[in-house]
């Protein structure tokens, strides 16, 4: 048994410099033309979409709240009392008029 380590042989030349074209660092624009991150714009084209929904939520949500509201009049407080005394008077005015 033959003792010892075996020697490297050489490769051809042409050989040898395949790998050496094969080992060199890949080619990167990095250096001088550094990539944009796409973070920025990704966050900016997220917040219109968000402010376009939330106008077009709103403008749906006033829409039917008109149209549940529609043959309905709110009152105020005040109103309320003034039409009450209103509907007093007017039912008082009927009833001295029946009585005659």
């Amino acid at each position: 048994m033959p003792q010892g380590k075996f020697k490297k042989a050489k490769l051809p030349a042409a050989i040898q410099n395949k790998k050496k074209q094969q080992k060199q660092a890949a080619f990167t624009r990095r250096s001088n033309a550094p990539i944009q991150p796409k973070k920025g714009k990704f966050n900016e084209t997220q917040k219109i979409k968000a402010v376009i929904s939330k106008s077009v939520n709103k403008s749906v949500e006033s829409e039917l709240r008109l149209r549940a509201h529609e043959g309905y009049i709110q009152l105020s407080k005040a109103q309320e009392a003034v039409a009450k005394h209103h509907a007093t008077q007017a039912a008082a005015a009927a009833a001295a008029s029946t009585d005659e």
